[in-house]
């Protein structure tokens, strides 16, 4: 009988460390998914610099303005060459995927003035940062301690009443 309420003891005490195993996690990741195009204008035929971070795992990168790009994991940068027929002063937008998100930044082609692009539909650059909770302010000590006596209690006492029951049991 006693074993019974020492797993679920250690049971209660596991569960409540995985429970906040994610919001650790998701304060971890504050950085976020950044990207950019240097330089930003550039004349037909050039080369742009394409850069992503916040990423762990391979970025690609599209545009109507050069071939389809892949920064490999480990990787912040990667070059294209901006296509010959390129019309001077527009703004093209180069798409970033990283996983299920992506990010849009602006190319403008040097010459002329630049063309206003159609408007786009807003969407979302990133995902929800569910379990967050407002934590990306920084770290926070007094929150911190807060959570580890709150669990530290939760155990001693679950292991507190799993002694005086088996003491009464006679165990």
């Amino acid at each position: 009988m006693r074993a019974i309420r020492v797993a679920s003891a250690a049971l209660l005490g596991v569960c409540a460390l995985a429970l906040t195993s994610p919001a650790a996690h998701a304060r971890a990741e504050s950085t976020g998914f950044r990207v950019g195009v240097l330089p930003q204008t550039v004349a037909a035929g050039g080369q742009v610099t394409l850069r992503a971070t916040g990423c762990h795992q391979d970025v690609f990168v599209s545009s109507g303005v050069f071939d389809d790009v892949t920064i490999r994991k480990g990787r912040t940068t990667a070059t294209a060459t901006v296509d010959r027929d390129a019309k001077p002063g527009a703004l093209y937008e180069v798409t970033f995927h990283c996983g299920t998100f992506w990010q849009n930044a602006g190319l403008t082609i040097a010459g002329g003035r630049p063309v206003e692009p159609a408007p786009v539909p807003v969407r979302p650059s990133r995902g929800v940062h569910a379990g967050e909770g407002g934590s990306s302010a920084g770290f926070d000590l007094q929150e911190t301690g807060l959570g580890i006596a709150l669990i530290a209690g939760s155990v001693g006492t679950a292991y507190h009443l799993s002694r005086r029951h088996a003491e009464e049991d006679g165990d």
